[in-house]
């Protein structure tokens, strides 16, 4: 038999062989890709380096000398690591209303900006986990922490919980991003079966985030400023405003930096969603402040310390009041119709609420937890330089991530980089 007979007789490659053999190349032009740009992006990213190496000394000099070289102590356990946190858990779970627009409601507008949620939600959740790390005494014990790996207080420990849900995310969007971008690349439509099942898991996962999250604080009873049943509402209000402001930011750096032009109507979807969302997070904290201040209820005492001080002792008080001035001013600006256009009055609006909501649902309570303590002493507590430091350091890298992250989607977007061009 000839050669040519039998090469005709043997099969051809199978697809699945070819997407694998690619695969490799893909991730190689993705570095590439990732890590080229102008003048203006290396500066940007010697930036981000710089403040995050900047955090990771101060974490070492934390790591050298315990925990005394922050301000907390026996009385304030939580300070500023875990209200980062708190406020990080809620950027990742606001990723999702660009999911919910897409896929329940079938946007097709909204379909081709979803990756851009799930990438946030990536970022956020890395900066969660580096807050909870920098938060721990021991970090060498981390891994009790790890699913099926560490030692748990299980079903009991909430904690637990947070952290098997937080990692069951991050790998649920990882999947979804990785998935998407591949297929972009190949020039192949996605399989829905390989992807749309994780879009809708990753709403119901979004939601239960940071409900956990909320769990986590109204389930100490030895607490009673986090004991209200509002607490997950507020943190899912919360969320759905922060979530989506700081996606509206995104979109407006991709747009300016960027070819990649797309319709204004996503971000007004964003917006109306963060006019529903802000006005039920206003309503359900009056309806909290009318609870504390009217009826007297147990936690009046750490509200009154939060909102006005005691016996002179008026740490928060500034925190607190400039969190509610910025949500108001931020929702009157979403609620201008200058908000719906390519404007300042939105870039201030979003910077307003996310500072807001930071402010709100980080220093605004979990450190007013603490504050009485059980023994009704007033121990007050605000950052040192070194958390301030390493809170900054989470940050940049968390945003350096995110502009890695972005910076690939919009090549694969753009078609820079497919099948057939060669590696970076």
């Amino acid at each position: 038999m000839s050669t040519q007979a039998i090469s005709s007789s043997s099969p051809p490659p199978r697809s699945s062989d070819n997407v694998a053999r690619s695969y490799p190349q893909f991730l190689w032009k993705a570095v590439g890709v990732a890590t080229d740009g102008n003048w203006l992006f290396y500066g940007w990213m010697t930036l981000l380096t710089a403040i995050a190496l900047v955090g990771a000394n101060a974490w070492a000099v934390q790591v050298r000398d315990g925990m005394i070289v922050t301000n907390m102590s026996d009385h304030v356990s939580w300070g500023l690591y875990i209200a980062n946190f708190t406020f990080c858990v809620g950027l990742a779970a606001g990723g999702v209303m660009m999911v919910i627009p897409a896929y329940l409601y079938d946007d097709e507008e909204m379909h081709g900006l979803v990756i851009i949620g799930e990438a946030v939600a990536i970022a956020a959740i890395l900066m969660c986990t580096l807050s909870v790390i920098v938060d721990l005494g021991r970090p060498d014990r981390f891994w009790h922490l790890i699913p099926g790996i560490g030692k748990f207080n299980w079903p009991m420990s909430m904690l637990t919980w947070d952290i098997i849900v937080l990692n069951g995310y991050l790998l649920i969007n990882l999947h979804i991003v990785g998935y998407l971008l591949y297929m972009k690349y190949l020039g192949r439509k996605p399989n829905p079966a390989w992807y749309i099942p994780f879009v809708f898991l990753s709403i119901v996962w979004a939601i239960s985030i940071h409900t956990v999250t909320a769990f986590l604080y109204c389930g100490l009873g030895g607490r009673p400023f986090w004991n209200t049943a509002l607490l997950a509402p507020r943190f899912l209000a919360s969320a759905f405003v922060s979530g989506p402001a700081f996606i509206l930011l995104v979109l407006r750096a991709l747009r300016v930096t960027t070819g990649w032009h797309w319709s204004p109507k996503p971000a007004q979807t964003l917006i109306q969603i963060i006019r529903v969302s802000m006005a039920v997070n206003l309503l359900m904290l009056f309806s909290e402040l009318f609870t504390l201040f009217y009826t007297g209820s147990g936690h009046a005492a750490s509200a009154r310390y939060l909102f006005f001080g005691v016996h002179g002792a008026t740490g928060l008080v500034p925190w607190i009041w400039t969190a509610i001035v910025l949500n108001l001013l931020g929702t009157v600006l979403f609620f201008l119709p200058a908000a719906l256009e390519r404007s300042p009055v939105r870039i201030f609006a979003c910077l307003f609420c996310i500072v807001g909501i930071w402010t709100e649902k980080g220093m605004g309570l979990v450190v007013p937890g603490f504050i009485p303590s059980t023994l009704h002493e007033v121990v007050e507590y605000s950052p040192s330089l070194t958390e301030w430091k390493i809170t900054a350091g989470i940050w940049a890298f968390g945003i350096l991530v995110l502009t890695l992250l972005v910076k690939l989607i919009a090549a694969v977007e753009l078609r820079q980089i497919h099948q057939s061009s060669k590696p970076s």
